[in-house]
């Protein structure tokens, strides 16, 4: 005859701190990241002694050649940049956008004018140009 104990022990896994340490190295790593909001192309950019910081454009257009142009994440061209800038912008209020035109060191001078024309056009007459400070030359 097998007799059964009355008293089980209940062994019970507290999940709580390991909840708690997940939930803080997620936010940790949110905080402490930085997304790149352009695509991944490589730009050489020009070098300029008074280069200053800027927070994060809400308008970043990169030229690459006249084939390749990007408003923010979308590829384009020269002759789709100005409609491209104008859907990014739809809804917005043209007083607090801050637009930024990134172009390589080795990029014509036409093409950032014609993209310059394409700002200008959608109402926004402060670009600002992306540069590097000459002490981060290779």
């Amino acid at each position: 005859m097998i007799l059964e104990r009355r008293l089980k022990p209940r062994i019970n896994v507290d999940l709580t701190p390991l909840i708690d340490v997940v939930f803080q190295l997620v936010i940790f790593f949110m905080i402490s990241s930085t997304f790149k909001t352009t695509p991944g192309i490589e730009l050489v950019l020009p070098d300029s002694g008074s280069a200053e910081t800027v927070a994060v454009a809400e308008l970043t257009v990169s030229a690459i050649s006249e084939d390749e142009v990007y408003v923010n994440k979308s590829r384009t061209t020269v002759q789709g940049a100005a409609d491209m800038i104008q859907a990014e912008l739809a809804g917005r209020s043209l007083d607090d956008v801050q637009a930024t035109l990134e172009a390589g060191a080795d990029t014509p001078y036409q093409l950032v004018v014609s993209l310059l024309d394409a700002f200008r056009s959608n109402g926004i007459s402060e670009v600002g140009l992306a540069t590097r400070r000459k002490a981060e030359a290779p």
